[in-house]
């Protein structure tokens, strides 16, 4: 499997604790070692895992060794990249993105959960106290 600084590998048998069990939403790549888009992905996926480690956590799955994981989520082609929050899947992308265009992608699920504000920070949830 292709690795890549600050992505966590999943199996079968850790899935559940790492990616459906986990505090923050979880990116999965459903990845391969023979794709190419996969490993032109993976340095994107790394930089985004470094620089959002407070609102996403990013792991790769590997297709061909972890099949009943892949069919449990109809993935069909590599990469396939599915957002998991609160244990359920919520987002779908299939393919290789720029950086920009995958945060783009991301935005609504990296906002925290019931922000409907993109301006939001999450200062905004404390009301103002004066003294």
């Amino acid at each position: 499997m292709i690795r890549t600084e600050g992505v966590t590998d999943v199996t079968e048998e850790t899935f559940a604790a790492e990616v459906l069990e986990s505090a923050l939403p979880v990116l999965v790549q459903f990845t391969a070692d023979w794709c190419g888009p996969c490993r032109q992905l993976a340095p994107v996926l790394g930089e985004i895992a470094r620089e959002e480690a407070d609102r996403i956590r990013i792991v790769q799955l590997d297709v061909d060794r972890e099949t009943a994981v892949s069919v449990r989520y109809g993935v069909l082609a590599t990469p396939t990249l599915m957002v998991f929050r609160a244990g359920e899947p919520v987002r779908s992308i299939v393919g290789a993105r720029p950086k920009r265009r995958l945060l783009q992608e991301l935005e609504d699920v990296l906002a925290p959960v019931g922000s409907t504000d993109p301006d939001r920070t999450d200062l905004d949830a404390f009301p103002e106290v004066r003294i």
